[in-house]
Parts: structure tokens; sequence; C-alpha cells
């Protein structure tokens, strides 16, 4: 028995020539492909935005205006991730055959070869990465040990430099492909019952709107009742979602301690408030946005007391750096820092009610930090100090 060939086995490979669909072509690959360079564009910049509220660069203030602003970027990151994924598999499913071009000879031509298609698969690799640990993420579910942040951040930035390059080495082709018909075709013989571009095209779009129809509803108010995948609709005590609960942060006894006090703390001197204190004070109602980094979000009424009323109390600048920190013992995110200029703003404040009803324990009773324009994993809960920052 003969053993197969060099010859005999690159036989047994497919050719481009031999995938007989008029479906594919580079007049769908350009157009799917456009589409899905500015999904990718959007997601990228709200996805830097969001990283800097995170890790604030030093040359960046961040304001509490817009109140809905971190909303809706935080939203549309979502959104255009969702809306990425159906228009990904339909462009790789175009390119498939392209899989199989024999390489090409010659040194220089063989390098040029490759590392086009290095950057394609550095850029198929990081887009599948993004995209899926995304969906986990808003789902809530981290089978990883690594910090979705970071690597997340991360990979996107592979993502977007891989995508530059692929675009800068097709460009020819995309303008071309662009300036021709959908349809344009020289492969008469093939199957005229099989699928057009166009039609592919048309699905292609259609699917990846309905994928956001779907899910948007966890962002978009009025698309919640349609929304059927929608993770977070906004079901939870009060009419408002949770994503961290009082057991689930080590809190569930500590929040309901009658002797819980408030600490605010200026250098040297501490002021020390009940619930009660606080209920005495004079109270500020706002009705703001929680916004979570898994895209759900949802406006309620809050009532409390604004937090540069509190400092002002241990005698600090209304316009100080403060720390919030949180009885909580379990889980990342147990204090955060609110800037001077947020401070300084009325809506900025320690909420004890929500919704014109008592704080439940599970949205921070006894008292929780509430401000706009700001991230929900630094709305800190179950508070218990505050200390000013010079």
């Amino acid at each position: 028995m003969r053993l197969p060939t060099v010859e005999d086995i690159e036989k047994r490979i497919p050719r481009p020539d031999d995938f007989e669909s008029r479906a594919r072509g580079t007049q769908l690959t350009a157009r799917v492909g456009t589409a899905l360079g500015l999904c990718f564009g959007i997601c990228f910049l709200t996805g830097m935005w969001s990283h800097f509220q995170y890790s604030t660069p030093g040359w960046l203030t961040l304001s509490p205006n817009p109140t809905q602003l971190y909303r809706w970027t935080q939203g549309l990151h979502i959104i255009s991730g969702t809306a990425a994924i159906p228009l990904l598999l339909v462009k790789l499913w175009s390119v498939f055959p392209r899989l199989f071009i024999r390489p090409p000879k010659g040194g220089r031509a063989l390098v040029v070869e490759g590392l086009e298609r290095a950057s394609i698969a550095a850029l198929m690799g990081s887009s599948f990465f993004l995209l899926a640990s995304g969906t986990l993420n808003i789902i809530g579910w981290y089978p990883w040990e690594f910090s979705f942040r970071r690597t997340h951040e991360a990979v996107a930035w592979v993502a977007i430099g891989s995508l530059l390059v692929h675009i800068a080495v097709k460009l020819p082709v995309i303008r071309r492909a662009l300036g021709e018909p959908i349809d344009h075709d020289d492969d008469h013989h093939l199957d005229p019952d099989a699928p057009t571009r166009r039609s592919v095209l048309r699905g292609a779009f259609i699917a990846s709107g309905l994928a956001v129809v779907l899910t948007a509803g966890q962002t978009v108010p009025w698309l919640r009742k349609v929304s059927a995948f929608s993770v977070r609709p906004g079901d939870g005590p009060q009419d408002l979602p949770v994503n961290r609960t009082a057991k689930g942060a080590g809190t569930a006894t500590t929040a309901l301690d009658p002797a819980w006090r408030l600490q605010v703390t200026v250098g040297d001197r501490t002021v020390s408030l009940t619930r009660d204190d606080l209920l005495a004070m004079p109270q500020s109602t706002h009705r703001l946005p929680i916004a979570c980094v898994e895209g759900w979000s949802r406006s309620a009424v809050w009532s409390g007391v604004p937090v540069r009323d509190l400092i002002a109390l241990a005698g600090a600048d209304p316009d100080s750096d403060v720390v919030v920190r949180s009885l909580q013992t379990k889980g990342a995110f147990g204090s955060s820092r609110v800037v001077g200029n947020v401070v300084r703003d009325d809506r900025t404040m320690l909420a004890l009610t929500l919704n014109g009803e008592t704080l439940d324990i599970d949205h921070g009773y006894p008292c929780r930090l509430i401000a706009p324009n700001r991230p929900g994993v630094f709305q800190t809960k179950w508070v218990n100090e505050l200390e000013v920052r010079a």
C-alpha cells in the first residue's frame, strides 16, 4: 500500500474556486466589513470611556454632567457589541474560501502573506474573545481567574490595532468592492436559484438588528417588553435590579445593627452620625440612573443628604475629594473615590430612600452613595465612612 505523497494531500485540500456560491464575494465582504468596523469602532471608544471611569488619567477631569452620559455610553457599548456578533459570523462565512489560498512563491511575497495572515489571526482571535467574554459579563458569569476589566481593555487594543492594519492592507480592495453593485457577478455558470449577495447582506443586517432588539431592553426602557433575552429587565426590590445582595457582600447583619454610625473624617476630626441624624438634616431629592458595566441601567428617585453638606459638618471644603467606604467584607469595590467637582454637585448624596420608600438592604441600607454620571460599581452601598482627602 502506497503512502500518500505531499501532492496527493495537496489535491485533497479544497481551493477557493471549489466554493461555488455566488453569495460570496468582495462586494458582500466589504459591505458587511464596513458595518462591522463601525460597530467595533463605537464599541472600542465607549469601552475606553468606561475604562477611564475606572482609571482616570491625570489629564481628564470627570464631570457630573450630562447626568445620563455613562448610561448612554455603556448602553451603546453593549448594543454595538451585540450588533457585531451576527455581522462577524457573516463576514467570516464570506471569506472562508480564502483560507485555502496556496502560499505564494518567493521569499518576500511569502513574508508579506504571512504578516497579513498573522494580523487577521490576531483580529479574529481578539474579536471572538471580546465578544464572548463581553456576553458572559452581561449575564454575570465569570468562568475565569483573570481580571475581566483589565484583560478586556488589553485585548481591545489588540483588536483595534489589528483591525487598522487589516483595513490599511485591504483598502484598495475595499474601495473597489464598495464601488461595484452588490450583485455584480461575472460567474454566470453559478446556480441562479442560490441566495444572492443582496439577500445575505439583508439577512445579516436583520439578524444584527434583531439581536439588538432582543437584548437592548436592559438599557432602553421602551424595549423592555420585547427584549426576550434582556438579562436585567428591571426586576428587583423597589423596582430596581440588584447586582450584589447584602448577603453576598457580607453586610446582612452589620447593615441592620442599631449601633451603626456614619463616620465623617477630616484630618484628625471625626463626626459620628446615626441614621436618625441623617434623616433630620435637609434632604435632596433627584431622579438619577444606576448604570452598570454589564449594560443594564434604570432611573429611580433618590432622597438623601448631599455629601457636600456632610463633609461641611467636619469643616471640609465643599469641593474636596472624598473616599467613600462600605461595610461590605466580600467582593470588589468596597470603597470609591468621589472627585471634588462631583462632591460639590447637589445631586451627589448619601441616599436614605429609594422611590419614596426606605432604602432596601439590598440597595444599600442604611445609606448608599448616589451621584450623577457614575458607574454603578462606584455607587457604593452600605456606607459607613466618608474620609476627606486633601
